[in-house]
């Protein structure tokens, strides 16, 4: 099987890396990939923004599968594109792909759908945000959570308790043309669910957590994502089925109404509150870095699954299989991330990472012209290891990733800490 991998980050190296595990190997290509992609897959220097460049490609390489895996090309269009040139892909039109692309469709899908999530009010003008607050925090509730409407990049979030920062954040989206969303805070431990989905029929895959502030302590300014793991051991027995049940099947369901099948992964962004399950957000593609965990514990092959997606018939695909083993990744970010990251630093001590029985995923790296390996985004690269329970996963991640010679670099320590020691619960 020829698959075509859209992508440069890390989830299209977990992606490609996972891939290149099924039996028979995929013949894997991938545009633009990175340097740990090409490792494992014919690279082609096509941007992600050059649509027609895409189509063009695929019409070239004549793949059996193309796989998107960001959300920018996505919500543009790519899916559909490809699509009209004869492609099987796995990856939603632009129209389904909207379900991450704005938050307020996204509502009006759960609520047509009878999906759970947190009450909230979508605002348009800066002189609507304070009455928007009030009617989301009555009597002074908080923290607030205020969310830019469209893609941002794991960042276009604010969850404080200054009202006059949660103004301020709603003020700077609405001025560069954006709207927001004002929502209801929601207590209880997140978790990320992945569900395969081919237009009808939705296939789980197992659960994992991510972190995504930039400190220790849940610190700092939200980013796309500084470490995950998987599995929860922690969580609810039933959360997965509960999950399909309540989100994911009624939210297919909805879609294939209106006439937008949804073919792809929706990430399922949950709360497990006091009030039971909430839906955070949906995202129309894997997620980083819940992919590095998630897919490092499939055993099953993966080509055959999105396949299978692609071409829009599921039935026969029986439920994946599982490691019994953790996994959990931990992020190397440059200096200055998630604000204004540095690029173009030496990056070394990958062979120390691979010597200790860890891996390291590429995100933002590049190759200087004396064919050096540098760093060129905000999420460097993520270690991901695995063991027996958390607790020694969370042992060989740390030390891998404190192997990671880059200058300035920092990453969280404390990634599944709480799973690990047994304080979490749903």
């Amino acid at each position: 099987m020829k698959i075509l991998v859209i992508g440069s980050g890390g989830r299209e190296h977990a992606i490609v890396r996972r891939l290149a595990r099924d039996t028979p190997a995929p013949d894997l290509h991938a545009a633009p990939g990175n340097p740990g992609i090409a490792e494992l897959a014919a690279c082609h220097d096509v941007a992600l923004g050059d649509l027609e460049g895409l189509a063009a490609l695929a019409d070239e390489l004549r793949p059996d599968l193309v796989v998107v895996g960001p959300e920018a090309p996505l919500v543009a269009g790519l899916a559909d594109l490809l699509r009209e040139h004869g492609h099987t892909v796995f990856g939603p039109s632009a129209e389904a792909a909207r379900l991450e692309g704005s938050k307020t469709f996204a509502k009006e899908v759960m609520v047509a759908a009878g999906v759970p999530t947190a009450r909230s009010v979508s605002v348009q003008d800066a002189a609507e945000l304070a009455a928007g607050l009030e009617r989301v925090n009555p009597l002074g509730d908080v923290p607030f959570v205020v969310k830019a409407d469209g893609l941002a990049a794991g960042k276009g979030v604010v969850v404080t308790e200054d009202r006059a920062e949660a103004l301020a954040h709603g003020e700077s989206v609405i001025a560069a043309g954006g709207s927001v969303v004002l929502e209801e805070y929601l207590d209880g431990p997140e978790v990320s669910l992945f569900v395969v989905c081919d237009g009808e029929r939705v296939v789980p895959l197992a659960p994992a957590q991510d972190f995504k502030r930039a400190l220790d302590g849940d610190a700092g300014p939200n980013t796309g994502g500084m470490g995950a793991y998987s599995p929860l051991p922690w969580a609810p027995p039933r959360l997965v089925e509960d999950v399909v049940r309540t989100v994911a099947q009624p939210t297919v369901d909805e879609m294939a109404r209106r006439g937008t099948p949804f073919v792809g992964i929706l990430y399922c962004g949950l709360a497990l509150t006091a009030r039971g399950l909430r839906v955070v957000e949906f995202n129309a593609r894997f997620g980083d870095p819940e992919t590095q965990v998630v897919l490092e514990r499939l055993s099953t092959p993966l080509a055959p699954l999105l396949l299978d997606a692609a071409r829009g018939d599921l039935s026969a695909q029986e439920a994946p299989q599982w490691s019994e083993e953790s996994a959990v990744t931990v992020v190397i970010a440059a200096m200055g991330y998630p604000a204004a990251p540095r690029t173009g630093d030496p990056i070394g001590g990958l062979d120390a990472v691979a010597e200790l029985g860890a891996s390291a995923i590429h995100a933002g790296t590049a190759r200087d012209v004396a064919g050096t390996l540098v760093s060129a985004g905000g999420r460097v690269l993520s270690v991901v290891a695995t063991g027996a329970d958390l607790a020694s996963a969370r042992d060989l991640a740390g030390r891998a990733a404190d192997a990671v010679d880059l200058a300035g670099a920092h990453h969280r320590t404390d990634i599944a800490l709480a799973a690990a020691e047994g304080t979490l619960h749903a």
